[in-house]
């Protein structure tokens, strides 16, 4: 049973190798990923699977096209050893509004950032979000404003099953989730950690 309020927007899948994870998920699940585009400046590049609705699976990795950049890439590609969920997106209609209100309740998401890039066709896509929480379990906002959702174009789907976490204090971030809205079925684990359950043509993987 999937237990969020607010919107699943996607989930990120981050992996030192985007070839070899995408040829695993085909083996595992029966699809394979669409390309989905690069990050300029930020050294990687992606490709989706649909979940349904206004929900994806994104695959991050290395961009061997742009080289390593100045800062450290993204959710901590750069000393992955393996693939692993390392975090999820809500999305919301007026992100500004969802901090301000969050920043009321006790929990900062931090400051809004404007991001971008480009699919495959040359289509521009642009929105913005807030920096990924440090331990994944709380989600990052992210509102596509008049964008079209990476979802709307297509993608190869799978099921989403199911999303839990586990955390050392879980109680320690139901508040942070209760100030967003979000409501994530969590239990105690010896470090933070997402489990989510996929469903393709060959049966359930789960990702961790």
């Amino acid at each position: 049973m999937l237990k969020w309020v607010m919107d699943l927007d996607h989930l990120v899948y981050a992996t030192p190798d985007l070839d070899a994870t995408v040829a695993e998920l085909e083996r595992s699940l029966g699809v394979r990923a669409a390309v989905g585009g690069r990050h300029p400046g930020f050294g990687t590049r992606n490709q989706l699977l649909g979940l349904g609705g206004k929900s994806y699976l994104e695959i991050v990795g290395p961009d061997p096209e742009q080289g390593r950049p100045e800062q450290p890439r993204p959710f901590g590609i750069d000393t992955l050893t393996e693939p692993v969920l390392v975090t999820w997106a809500v999305a919301v209609g007026d992100l500004d509004a969802v901090i301000a209100r969050a920043r009321e309740r006790g929990y900062d998401p931090g400051d809004a950032q404007d991001m971008s890039r480009c699919t495959p066709s040359g289509e521009l896509l642009s929105w913005r979000l807030t920096l990924p929480h440090e331990s994944g379990i709380v989600p990052f906002l992210i509102d596509w404003g008049a964008t079209r959702h990476p979802a709307e174009s297509g993608l190869p789907a799978v099921e989403l099953v199911s999303l839990g976490g586990g955390h050392p204090e879980p109680e320690s971030v139901r508040g942070d989730l209760a100030a967003i809205d979000v409501r994530l079925d969590l239990d105690k684990q010896l470090r933070p950690c997402l489990t989510a359950v996929l469903s393709g043509r060959y049966g359930p993987v789960t990702l961790t």
